[in-house]
C-alpha cells in the first residue's frame, strides 16, 4: 500500500515512511492510496467472532501488504490487551466504552498500535532515535506517553497547553520521566498543533534529530481506531440491535470519526454517524454552511474536544472528493454547550444510573435527541468519568472513586518544561536536546 498527501504536491511514501515521517512534506496528511472492501461473510460471521479476531482481519486490510501477517497479528492482539465492551444505557443507545486501557481513554488503542509499529519499523532502521512529538488537549499525551514509555530508541515530547488540562490528565504525562518529556506551552491545544507541525517543516531541525507525529495526523494513530467500530457492530449484532445503527462521536480533533468513516467505507453497516461537538462548533457549522471556517479554540469542561482547527478535516474531505453534499449524506452534527452537558451528565444518571463522562455527555445528547424510532444507536465513551471527577461530582451531586490506575499516576511528582507558544522557542529547545 502507498499512502498519497491530502495536500497532493509531495511524493507517495510507503507505510514506514508514512509512520516515522507522520506528516507528508507538503504539510498534507497521509491517505492510503486505496481502502480495501472486507468480504459479506465477514459481516455475516462477527457476532461470533472475538475482537481480538476482528482487528486483526481488519489490520490485515490495513497493513497486509506491509508487514508479515504474523507480526501484525502480533502487534494488534498485545495492543488490544483489554476490552472494550458494548453497555446498554437505554433500550435503544448503547455506550461503546472506550476506557478499559491503561490510561483509561480511547486513545490507548491507537497510541499503543503506533507504539509497537513504529518499534518494529525503527528496529529495522539504522539504530537513530526516533523522536515522536504530540499535542494533546488532555487524552492524547497520556496514552501516546505510557504507550511509548520504556520503549528503546524512541524519546516522546507531549507539548500540552498550560491550565488546560484536568489535573488527573496531567499528571499521566509529566510524571513519568524516562524517555518521556512534558512541555507546558503557554496557550491553548491548537498552538501546541501548529508547533509540531511547524517542526515538521523546519530543515534545519530535521537534519538535527529524526521527528515523527503521534497526534491523529499519523496514519498509524488514526487508522487502528477503526477496530473498536467493528467490535461494536459485532456485539449489537449479537444483541439483535445491529440494524440501521447511528454511530455518535464526541468530536475534537476529527481522527476517531475518521476511522469510523474509513471503517464504513469498508462495508461496515453502519447508517450514519452524528459528530457531537461542544462550543468548538466549526464542523457544525461546515455542515450547516458549505464553508469552513477554523477559529480560536473556547476552553470547555469537554477539554479533548476544544480544538478550533481539527487536522483531520482534510481527511474527511478527501475521503467524499471534497463533496460537501457526500459528507451530509453521512454525518450530521449538534453541539452543547457546558450547561448543556452538564445537564446531560445529570439527566443520564438520575434517569438511567449510567455515569457519563463530559465528551460521552455531548454524544449520549445527540443520540438522544437525533435518533429515530427504527434506528439504534451506539456513542463513544472516551474516557473514564473519574478523569473528570470533580466536573463529573459537581454535575451528577454525587462523589465518584477513582480506579487505582488513576491514582497510582496522581503520587508521581510533576515534571515538565515551560515554554512560550513561539516557534523559536520551541525550535531553540529541541536543538539543545
Amino acid at each position: 500500500m502507498r499512502y498519497y498527501s491530502t495536500n497532493h504536491k509531495a511524493p507517495t511514501a510507503s507505510l514506514a515512511e508514512a509512520v516515522v515521517n507522520g506528516l507528508a512534506g507538503d504539510r498534507g496528511l497521509y491517505m492510503p492510496e486505496r481502502i480495501v472492501p472486507l468480504p459479506e461473510e465477514f459481516f455475516t460471521n462477527m457476532a461470533q467472532m472475538t475482537f481480538a479476531d476482528i482487528a486483526c482481519t481488519v489490520a490485515d486490510a490495513f497493513f497486509g501488504d506491509d508487514i508479515e501477517q504474523g507480526e501484525l497479528h502480533r502487534i494488534v492482539r498485545d495492543t488490544l490487551a483489554f476490552d472494550c465492551p458494548v453497555v446498554p444505557v437505554t433500550d435503544s443507545i448503547y455506550s461503546l466504552e472506550l476506557f478499559h486501557g491503561p490510561t483509561l481513554a480511547f486513545k490507548d488503542v491507537g497510541a499503543r498500535f503506533m507504539a509497537r509499529l513504529l518499534r518494529h519499523f525503527s528496529k529495522a532502521d539504522n539504530g537513530e532515535t526516533v523522536n515522536v512529538l504530540v499535542a494533546t488537549s488532555g487524552d492524547t499525551g497520556s496514552a501516546v506517553a505510557n504507550g511509548f514509555l520504556g520503549v528503546e530508541g524512541i524519546h516522546v515530547y507531549v507539548l500540552y497547553p498550560k491550565g488546560k488540562v484536568s489535573k488527573i490528565q496531567e499528571c499521566q504525562f509529566t510524571t513519568l520521566g524516562h524517555n518521556i518529556t512534558a512541555i507546558e506551552v503557554d496557550g491553548v491545544f491548537d498552538d501546541c498543533q501548529a508547533l509540531v507541525k511547524s517542526a515538521f517543516m523546519d530543515t534545519e531541525l530535521n537534519r538535527h534529530m529524526k521527528l515523527t507525529s503521534a497526534n491523529s495526523i499519523n496514519v498509524a494513530r488514526f487508522l487502528p481506531q477503526a477496530f473498536y467500530y467493528f467490535n461494536a457492530y459485532a456485539r449489537m449484532k449479537e444483541l439483535g440491535k445491529a440494524d440501521n445503527l447511528v454511530v455518535c462521536v464526541p468530536s475534537g480533533n476529527f481522527g476517531n470519526i475518521t476511522a469510523g468513516l474509513f471503517a464504513r467505507e469498508m462495508g461496515l453497516p453502519i447508517k450514519r454517524f452524528i459528530a457531537a461537538n461542544n462550543a468548538n462548533d466549526v464542523f457544525y457549522q461546515y455542515l450547516q454552511t458549505g464553508n469552513y471556517a477554523p477559529k480560536p479554540s473556547i476552553q470547555t469542561i469537554a477539554n479533548a474536544m476544544d480544538v478550533g482547527d481539527p487536522s483531520n478535516f482534510a481527511r474527511i474531505l478527501e475521503l467524499y472528493g471534497h463533496d460537501h453534499a457526500a459528507i451530509k449524506a453521512v454525518i450530521c452534527g449538534a453541539t452543547y454547550s457546558d450547561d448543556s452537558i452538564r445537564e446531560t451528565m445529570k439527566t443520564c444518571h438520575d434517569s438511567f444510573g449510567y455515569v457519563l463522562d463530559p465528551h460521552g455527555a455531548c454524544a449520549f445528547r445527540a443520540l438522544s435527541e437525533g435518533l429515530a424510532d427504527d434506528e439504534n444507536g451506539v456513542f463513544l465513551e472516551t474516557a473514564h468519568p473519574a478523569k473528570f471527577k470533580e466536573t463529573v461530582e459537581n454535575a451528577i451531586g454525587q462523589k465518584i472513586g477513582i480506579p487505582a490506575r488513576l491514582a497510582e499516576f496522581m503520587k508521581g511528582e510533576k515534571q515538565s518544561v515551560q515554554l512560550g507558544k513561539d516557534f523559536c522557542g520551541f525550535k531553540s529547545f529541541l536543538m539543545s536536546e
